[in-house]
């Protein structure tokens, strides 16, 4: 029984070398249009999934995507504030995630460029020249945090003065530039590290360590706000919002919606359309298939008639022409998946500035695709079910 077993298996293989064998050009054609089709199926597959984390990292650029403000209080006459133990409790109630949160708290300023050296007409905070807006920031994560560009920048000073990053409006009105020293009130200064521009009210401000920021407004411990960025889908932003609220219970936790639901439209677009366009390929594919395995029914009516006239089953005889369309599949499907992931990589730079980072879960999953295309494009096969060997032989079908 094992060696009869043995027999057949042989027999079975030996059959499909043949068929393969016996009309080279067709195979070609089969094989052309099986492997263009996982190549466009794998390049985009490719881009949908990329796509998510190039979006996410764009997004990046526009800023926070969740603030944390005082919560509202009727009782309040004084302008509100929030302890800055809260920063580290936004990452504790997110655990595992990617966030980045930055405590900051806004102060009114008299500051003029250079130090003050001894007793002179500025000790008077009053007659510093400008007046303007100090942020205190709790990390210099914001820096990751707020889109900006750099126009200036400079090596820290060697001793102990606190660094400051300035805007351009407020540069340009203090005539102030990189290496400069900046008197905050008579009592404090920093060392100007960056001259950025932010685009935004952020150039007209001043940006030095909370510790600076506290003292100077005198408010220990005090913020006026938090900014949080956290990556993942407008969903996942909703979850952590509302995670973030449950930890904070006594403060104002918002998500930035415009942002959060401007990137999930944005995906959904992109995303059902790649899906749409890999369907249509899938299906482009399958017709050109089946118009050549409708010919190879034809063509092989004799070979079905003879193995009928033998004895094969039925079964026998379909399962080896589904075994050849599903080897085609697999052989277009492993080397037109590989030449679309590296298409998708030219595509990526040409879509988004960036080569398209390689998924290997595309792979398989092109190969399956294009296999499944194939054995279902056998469809025209059907009718050698129909077939008798005696019309065969008499030249009736």
């Amino acid at each position: 029984m094992a060696s009869l077993r043995t027999a057949n298996r042989a027999m079975f293989w030996r059959i499909i070398r043949r068929l393969l064998g016996a009309n080279r050009g067709r195979l070609f054609v089969m094989l052309l249009a099986l492997g263009a089709g996982a190549a466009v199926t794998s390049a985009l597959l490719n881009l949908q999934i990329d796509a998510k984390r190039r979006l996410t990292t764009e997004f990046r650029a526009f800023g926070p995507n969740i603030l944390i403000t005082p919560g509202p209080d009727p009782q309040r006459t004084w302008s509100p504030t929030l302890p800055d133990s809260l920063v580290a409790s936004v990452a504790s109630a997110l655990p595992g995630k990617d966030v980045n949160a930055v405590g900051f708290l806004y102060v009114f300023s008299n500051v003029r460029v250079g130090k003050l050296h001894g007793p002179g007409p500025y000790d008077d905070p009053s007659k510093l020249p400008l007046r303007a807006v100090i942020v205190g920031y709790s990390s210099e994560a914001f820096l990751h945090l707020l889109p900006h560009g750099t126009l200036e920048a400079s090596q820290p000073l060697g001793y102990k003065t606190p660094l400051c990053y300035i805007g351009a409006s407020v540069a340009l009105r203090l005539k102030a530039n990189a290496r400069d020293s900046i008197a905050l009130n008579p009592w404090n200064d920093c060392f100007v590290q960056e001259v950025d521009t932010y685009g935004g009210p952020e150039d007209s401000q001043i940006f030095v360590d909370l510790e600076t920021a506290q003292r100077i407004a005198g408010l220990p411990g005090a913020i006026s706000l938090v900014e949080a960025r956290i990556s993942g889908t407008s969903q996942q932003v909703e979850e952590a919002t509302r995670a973030v609220q449950r930890q904070i219970p006594g403060a104002d936790v918002r998500a930035v919606r415009q942002f959060t639901e401007g990137e999930a439209k944005i995906y959904n677009r992109i995303s059902g359309l790649l899906t749409a366009t890999v369907g249509i390929v899938l299906l482009l594919t399958g017709l050109c298939v089946m118009a050549a395995m409708t010919n190879v029914a034809m063509e092989r009516k004799m070979d079905v008639g003879l193995m009928k006239a033998i004895g094969g089953s039925m079964r026998r005889v379909l399962r080896l022409f589904l075994a050849e369309a599903a080897l085609l599949g697999l052989a277009g499907g492993v080397i037109g998946a590989a030449l679309g992931i590296f298409l998708s990589i030219g595509l990526g730079k040409a879509v988004f500035g960036v080569a398209a980072r390689p998924r290997l879960i595309v792979y398989p999953v092109a190969v399956v695709l294009t296999v499944i295309v194939a054995i279902l494009s056998a469809f025209p096969l059907r009718r050698l079910a129909s077939i008798r060997p005696a019309s065969v032989f008499r030249g009736e079908a």
